[in-house]
């Protein structure tokens, strides 16, 4: 049976845990209610901490793309050193070891991306919409590698998975880190050789050689470069290719067990999941059936076949940045 570290993420105060957007309102998120059991979150609304109440007069960026300021809408009350400032501390002091991060889309202090930015307060027209929110620029430029999203591009199934995905397993590795054993990086290692290989085949080889430890290295060293590798490994989301690669190379397990039929039949399933006929999940869950069927341990070990908490899976999929698998 497959089990789930619980991992740590940072998450906008105002996602399903406290009322206190600009209009006193709290967002609705049926993803982080549901992660709320298996996920340790540290809460924070970044403009309630630099000073604002709830309700208040909303904030906006004024400036350009390159260089932005942010200011009370209605006046042009500036509070950019305070929000960086908040940021730069916060952030130091209490996203060490963090898994990842939830963040409220389009906002002028945490959002992450498509964040307007207007020439002026007040009335005033919309410079670009590309821009990123003050406190959510701190945020991914100290943790660049790790998976951070906003709510909104979150109900799209793919990215959901992807982030999902991510955070559990780095969650795992870290617990293996425990007492840095290079037994547990191996076996690490070989439980999510097809997971890796789904993400990048080429950074898959060189973790392997890492664990493999042809130089010596003292296992301190191993944990850190292969942690900074997985991260890099980990920081795109898989294409279908990638995906079909993978199920391919677990297909070959099978191959002098299966009769014709069946061969035809999972090859015509892997052709429809390549049309976007079928979901991933469905050539995957044959391949599943079978190393229980025709017990491979090997693969029934592997974390392809259980990525994070069976309870977290929804297929809904609002289409927002919708990205192809």
């Amino acid at each position: 049976m497959q089990t789930f570290l619980r991992p740590k993420l940072l998450v906008s105060k105002c996602i399903e845990f406290d009322h206190c957007r600009y209009d006193g309102s709290m967002i609705n998120s049926k993803l982080v209610e549901d992660l709320k059991e298996y996920v340790d979150f540290i809460p924070v609304c970044a403009e309630m901490e630099i000073g604002l109440p709830s309700p208040r007069q909303s904030l906006r960026l004024i400036g350009n793309e390159n260089d932005q300021r942010l200011v009370r809408s209605a006046d042009g009350k500036d509070y950019t050193e305070a929000m960086d400032t908040f940021s730069e501390k916060f952030l130091k002091e209490n996203t060490k070891g963090i898994d990842g991060a939830i963040i409220k889309s389009k906002s002028p202090s945490c959002g992450l991306r498509e964040v307007k930015v207007y020439q002026s307060y007040g009335k005033s027209s919309v410079v670009t919409k590309k821009a990123q929110g003050r406190f959510g620029k701190q945020l991914t430029e100290m943790h660049h590698m790790l998976p951070v999203e906003d709510e909104a591009r979150l109900s799209n199934f793919a990215i959901r998975e992807s982030f999902l995905t991510k955070i559990f397993l780095i969650a795992k590795f870290k617990d293996a880190c425990g007492i840095r054993k290079m037994r547990d990086l191996v076996d690490f290692h070989s439980r999510n050789k097809y997971l890796l290989m789904m993400y990048n085949q080429s950074q898959l080889k060189y973790l392997g050689n890492l664990v493999a430890n042809r130089d010596k290295k003292k296992p301190e060293e191993v944990y850190d470069l292969y942690y900074e590798n997985l991260l890099k490994a980990l920081s795109k989301t898989p294409s279908y290719k990638t995906k079909i690669n993978m199920l391919l190379h677990i297909f070959g397990y099978f191959s002098n067990e299966l009769n014709n039929d069946e061969k035809v039949f999972f090859l015509d399933t892997l052709e429809k999941f390549r049309d976007s006929k079928v979901p991933f999940s469905v050539p995957l869950s044959v391949l599943q059936t079978w190393a229980f069927r025709f017990n491979k341990e090997y693969l029934k070990n592997q974390t392809i076949f259980n990525l994070y908490p069976p309870e977290l899976m929804t297929v809904t999929d609002s289409g927002k940045g919708r990205e192809r698998e």
